[in-house]
């Protein structure tokens, strides 16, 4: 047997709803109709009831003492009444309750035991509702008074209330034009949803539309890059398990999605991207204690701005290979260094004994070692961390091949890292730091080049500063300095550590001064708050 399309199923599903509709909607008007009926018949039969009551001869005739004549006068005006108003029965009593009148002829002259009369007996007029042989019975009872203002008996009054299927047949032709009606505007309503629901899915069944959402779900998980993506109400629609892995979100991300970008990450900088609508590509932000390196983009359909989608990457993992880059080319440059300075030293100590001085070829290979091991102490001593010390020593020896004296301030000390910053960020900063007074003294050719580094904690604030006499920085440069990719140098690769550096000094909330004159030299002066220990 071939299995109906699910859209197949969803319009048969809709007919049969809308069709439900119109049923509803049926039985209720024909309800109502019962209803009116049933206050129409009642009204009727209290008519009927006095005008039988108002006939002065049925008064006269109930004051009669031949009940067989008087039953004979009353029953024949009664039942002319009863035919012309078409009344299932007109019923007439004296006061001693005896019937006079009555559709069923060996009824006439019994006399009633019927409570419901009562009322009617004492002078009441009323309308009520009973189930009889013929069905429910709509009743009007009326007392009968006669000229004197005497009650001498009551008229009751009956009509047949039609039932539900009476009703159907009575308005058979009017239900089923009904009907047609209903079913040909169930079809044609089944049929607009069914097309409308079809384009919103773009034509596609549900079960391909589950295919494609866990497909895609499936698909973010396994990229190696965390994703988020909101709508224009700061609503998660995309959380993939790298994003919360990254962020170290212990939510579930089902449970993330549909949440507010807000209750589960307060600082992710997409809400900016919804309000501007501008992306931002290759920021460093610090995020949930975790540094990322993120691009931003609006997502717009149609021409409209329907949300914003963060794609990011742990920068850990890449500064810490960029940081074992910097350490091992450090440690090949300090070893070239070495190399080349112990070259020179033996030479010298070689040339110094071969002319027989012995004594001050000891005195200077005392004399070298001890300000070896001085910087080396120094270094550790005042700065309580491999990573950065290690860097600075390898700057000093760079610098003497490169002929710059590279002089440390002898009153420096470094304890604690600031808050958000490590010692990743520190090597790329001191690092790019450097090797741009490098480069600004390479391209002067004079004897005095110079580097100077100075790094001090004081009342909970940390400066670095680094300057040097080389050539400087125009105006024009200043002011571009930090963007990413401005280089005065024509190469590859190039602008990237002064925007680096701003990165950095920006993510730990600091404030970096730069005073520079061309031709006479450049000063870096960076403050970061350390905050409470």
């Amino acid at each position: 047997m071939m299995k109906m399309p699910v859209n197949g199923k969803i319009l048969l599903v809709t007919f049969l709803i809308i069709a439900f509709s119109f049923l509803l909607g049926g039985i209720f008007v024909l309800g109502n109709l019962l209803t009116e009926q049933e206050k129409e018949f009642g009204q009727r039969a209290m008519l009927v009831a006095r005008t039988v009551s108002n006939v002065p001869e049925i008064s006269k005739h109930l004051k009669d003492d031949n009940m067989k004549d008087a039953a004979k006068n009353v029953n024949k005006i009664v039942d002319g009444i009863r035919v012309v108003n078409k009344a299932e029965y007109i019923v007439v009593m004296n006061k001693d309750r005896i019937k006079l009148s009555h559709p069923v002829s060996k009824e006439i002259g019994k006399r009633s035991e019927s409570q419901d009369l009562n009322a009617a007996f004492s002078e009441h007029y009323y309308v009520s509702k009973a189930q009889g042989e013929a069905g429910v019975m709509i009743r009007a009872f009326v007392p009968i008074i006669d000229e004197k203002k005497e009650q001498v008996g009551i008229v009751v009054v009956g009509y047949s209330l039609p039932t539900f299927i009476e009703m159907l047949q009575n308005y058979e032709h009017e239900i089923f034009i009904t009907i047609l009606i209903s079913l040909v505007f169930s079809i044609w309503g089944a049929y607009t949803l069914g097309r409308h629901i079809k384009k919103q899915m773009f034509g596609l069944e549900p079960h391909e539309i589950a295919k494609m959402y866990v497909e895609r779900t499936e698909t973010f998980n396994a990229m190696h890059e965390g994703i988020i993506a909101v709508d224009k109400e700061m609503n998660i629609t995309i959380f993939n398990e790298k994003a919360a892995d990254i962020l170290g979100v212990t939510t579930k991300i089902e449970d993330c999605i549909g949440e507010n970008i807000y209750d589960v990450l307060p600082d992710t900088r997409l809400p900016e991207i919804v309000e501007t609508a501008n992306p931002v590509y290759n920021q460093e932000l610090y995020i949930n204690h975790h540094s990322i390196l993120s691009n931003r983009v609006p997502i717009i359909v149609n021409g409209e701005l329907v949300g914003a989608v963060a794609m990011f990457k742990d920068l850990t993992a890449v500064k810490k290979l960029a940081e074992e880059v910097t350490g091992v080319k450090a440690f090949v440059q300090a070893l070239r260094v070495q190399t080349h300075e112990h070259k020179n030293k033996l030479h010298t100590i070689a040339g110094l004994l071969q002319l027989g001085h012995t004594k001050q070829a000891l005195e200077y290979v005392t004399a070298t070692t001890e300000n070896e091991a001085s910087l080396t102490k120094f270094l550790n001593e005042r700065f309580h961390n491999e990573n950065i010390s290690g860097l600075l020593l390898s700057k000093v020896s760079y610098g003497k091949e490169l002929g710059i004296q590279v002089e440390i301030d002898r009153k420096s000390h470094f304890k604690r890292f600031p808050p958000l910053l490590d010692h990743h960020d520190f090597v790329v900063l001191l690092g790019n730091l450097i090797e741009n007074a490098f480069e600004a003294l390479n391209v002067l050719s004079k004897d005095d080049k110079y580097v100077a580094i100075s790094v001090d904690e004081h009342d909970g604030v940390l400066a670095i500063a680094v300057s040097d006499n080389g050539i400087g920085m125009s105006e024009e440069v200043q002011s571009r300095m930090f963007e990413n990719g401005f280089s005065t140098k024509a190469s590859e690769n190039r602008g990237i550590g002064l925007h680096l550096i701003d990165e950095i000094v920006r993510k730990g909330n600091g404030d970096i001064e730069v005073v520079s004159e061309f031709m006479k030299g450049t000063s870096f002066l960076i403050l970061l708050e350390l905050g409470e220990e």
